[in-house]
């Protein structure tokens, strides 16, 4: 519910604060002074595109903050929440723009964006007027009453929930369809790869054996010649070798009859190199007769490390990462191999979503056609009331094309109107003057306003054209909307004046010769002789005083 709007410096208003309350508020003033300048204020905080010719002469910027009430708002503060905007009981849209064409959109205080205050807009007011606020020519909105008359909402959230996941998977089987050739070739490729590095061992630990491999084969008459040379050392050679010092040694310190302590010490550690030494003659002599130069088995090795090396400037490692290379393309090529398989599962995926949303959205159509043909009846009947006997609405329910799903269910929702019988059907935008569109408006909030979630209606000039007893029915109507939640209403009509809960009027002084337009709240008193002027014009008599008190006491009972 708007609760305030606050205007500075925006066309004839210097500072203009007014504040609402829930029922309905009829605006009421001379032509010229300034009744829709609150509703075009509003449209301002809304998000509207700015007309720097609307700020106040002699100002630099105009400044508008509208002040709602989220009560019962849900889908407001679930909005606000998404977006990361504060949240409270109130919400404070605020709009500035300059002569220089800046504009800046604010929401509680927040930085947003036009587009930002014009969809939180949309949640909190219904502007039907005669021009570029008409939500009513929009098909969405059609769409919206529609589903609120039907009480489909929820269903409709699934449908549109469904829809997203299977076109989601739908984008996801197209890419990978699209892949298929590129896929194919890369397998190719990447099997090539792996087998042929299959060929060989490339592992880091059978590299390194053929590396000392290598070394070992490419020396080996070296490694024979010190071997038999350290053999020769340790007991072979015939002036000097280890093993018969080391006895001679031995048996020095054996027939020593005073052995002093470190003399026992160093005879115990040479009987243990004694020992050591043989079990090295021996490792040494079998190392010998195993042993031999095999020039056969050197060049396989030298031509396997060849091929290591070969493959690692291939893929571009070094010979210690062909290892880890290896296992990565063998997991990449795993990956591509296992894609048909996912191509495979994703269709079914595709074929299970594609059901379950045709189940959800032939259930949302089929409470949309019998709720469509339910609520032109009401409708119908409101607009015969409002003096448009010959006018017909019809709600009209457009499949898609076969086979393709949309968002909002399976088919289009459109409001078309005759305004004379015999007369086709045709879209409200090219069918109805201003006066006919805000009656169907009119007509159309009092069988949906019960079912609809947007709090504040607005009417701007709805009863133009009409007077007399259908002025009356107008008033009525806006009454009851307003019992259900708020309705603002500039009118020209004492009838419909009348019916309001609540009556401002708006009017023009002059000060300091500058001319501003001002609005006030009338007192029953007040609104009696309002109501006279708008009956009787510029001489109020007690016949148009007593009219209006008469019409005021009517109304009012």
């Amino acid at each position: 519910m708007l609760l305030s709007i606050n205007i500075h410096n925006y066309t004839l208003v210097e500072s203009l604060e007014i504040e609402f309350n829930q029922g309905t508020t009829a605006i009421t003033g001379e032509t010229g002074a300034g009744k829709s300048l609150v509703l075009d204020a509003l449209g301002m905080a809304l998000g509207d595109r700015a007309d720097t010719d609307t700020i106040r002469h002699g100002k630099d910027r105009a400044e508008i903050t509208a002040t709602f009430d989220l009560t019962g708002i849900e889908n407001a503060t679930n909005w606000l929440l998404k977006n990361d905007f504060e949240t409270g009981a109130t919400c404070l849209l605020r709009r500035i723009y300059t002569r220089e064409g800046r504009s800046k959109g604010y929401i509680n205080g927040q930085p947003s964006t036009m587009s930002q205050l014009q969809e939180l807009g949309e949640m909190l007011t219904d502007i039907h007027s005669q021009h570029e606020h008409q939500s009513l020519l929009r098909k969405d909105t059609h769409r919206r009453l529609l589903d609120e008359y039907a009480g489909v909402q929820s269903l409709s959230t699934q449908v549109t929930a469904q829809f997203n996941l299977w076109q989601q998977a739908h984008l996801q089987l197209d890419a990978l369809v699209a892949r298929l050739d590129e896929v194919d070739a890369k397998k190719d490729l990447l099997s090539f790869q792996v087998n042929e590095l299959q060929q060989i061992d490339v592992s880091v630990a059978h590299i390194e054996q053929l590396e000392r491999d290598q070394s070992t084969l490419a020396n080996a008459e070296q490694i024979l010649q010190d071997s038999h040379n350290l053999l020769a050392i340790c007991e072979q050679a015939e002036d000097l070798n280890l093993r018969d010092n080391m006895n001679r040694a031995l048996s020095i310190l054996a027939n020593m009859s005073h052995k002093p302590e470190h003399l026992l010490a160093s005879e115990e550690l040479l009987k243990s190199s004694l020992i050591q030494l043989e079990e090295a003659v021996g490792e040494i002599k079998h190392h010998v007769d195993k042993f031999e130069a095999d020039p056969h088995k050197l060049q396989m090795v030298e031509e396997e490390l060849a091929a290591v090396f070969q493959f690692a400037r291939k893929h571009r490692v070094s010979i210690d990462q062909l290892e880890a290379k290896n296992i990565a393309l063998i997991d990449e090529l795993n990956t591509l191999v296992s894609g048909n398989e996912n191509i495979t599962f994703l269709q079914q995926s595709l074929d299970e979503l594609a059901s379950n949303y045709e189940v959800l959205a032939n259930k949302l159509s089929k409470k949309r056609s019998a709720a469509a043909i339910k609520m032109a009846s009401e409708i119908n009947q409101q607009i015969h009331m409002l003096a448009m006997e010959g006018a017909q609405l019809m709600i009209q329910l457009t499949p898609i094309q076969q086979g393709q799903y949309h968002a909002n269910g399976l088919e289009k929702v459109e409001f078309l109107l005759t305004t004379n019988a015999g007369q086709p059907h045709k879209p409200l935008s090219k069918i109805a003057s201003g006066g006919e569109l805000s009656r169907v408006s009119l007509a159309i909030q009092v069988v949906a306003g019960g079912h609809s979630k947007i709090s504040t209606l607005v009417f701007d000039e709805v009863d133009v054209g009409i007077g007399g007893s259908t002025a009356d029915v107008v008033g009525r109507l806006l009454k009851a909307l307003g019992e259900r939640g708020q309705v603002i209403s500039v009118t020209h009509q004492p009838q419909v004046a009348a019916h309001a809960h609540h009556h401002y009027l708006a009017s023009k002084i002059t000060k300091k010769g500058q001319t501003a337009s001002v609005m006030v709240s009338l007192d029953p008193s007040q609104r009696v002789n309002e109501l006279a002027r708008m009956l009787g014009g510029a001489t109020v008599t007690k016949q148009t005083l007593s009219h209006a008190a008469e019409l005021l006491s009517l109304a009012s009972s």
